[in-house]
């Protein structure tokens, strides 16, 4: 039987990203971004939340993370998701799931055809229609 974990996101990032290098030289960035979701209830009234999302960016995509991403802007997200657990000096057990960054594009909120696309493997500025397929190696454990 077939599996799915892949996760498209579009939202607005929270804070600038945060960038590492790992004990073995990989660099990795961290960052959250923020969805809305606005809906009527049954009595007119408009309501509206917001979901948090951690992402994991690793390698050539995290060093395009650290120079071109900054706190607000806007982000197209793909991905898949990823637990990981680890142990606290007070001995509790922590648990963290989240997105493991495949491809990110940087979109222009004044909704232009031409966006400026981060991944790993294309220059910062290449118009949405020739991204299609292209995406960072991320095969690492955090």
């Amino acid at each position: 039987m077939r599996s799915i974990n892949k996760v498209i996101l579009i939202g607005n990032v929270t804070r600038d990203p945060e960038v590492r290098t790992t004990g073995n030289g990989q660099l990795v960035a961290t960052l959250t971004i923020a969805t809305n979701r606005t809906w009527i209830t049954r009595d007119n009234r408009k309501m509206q939340s917001a979901e948090y999302h951690d992402l994991v960016a690793w390698a050539h995509l995290a060093e395009l993370c650290e120079n071109h991403i900054r706190k607000g802007k806007l982000l197209y997200i793909e991905g898949y998701l990823k637990s990981r657990s680890w142990d606290t000096p007070e001995g509790t057990r922590k648990f963290k799931t989240e997105i493991v960054v495949d491809d990110l594009i940087m979109l222009d909120r004044n909704h232009s055809s031409d966006s400026e696309a981060v991944t790993s493997q294309i220059p910062s500025e290449i118009p949405m229609e020739e991204l299609a397929g292209i995406g960072a190696d991320s095969n690492f454990d955090l």
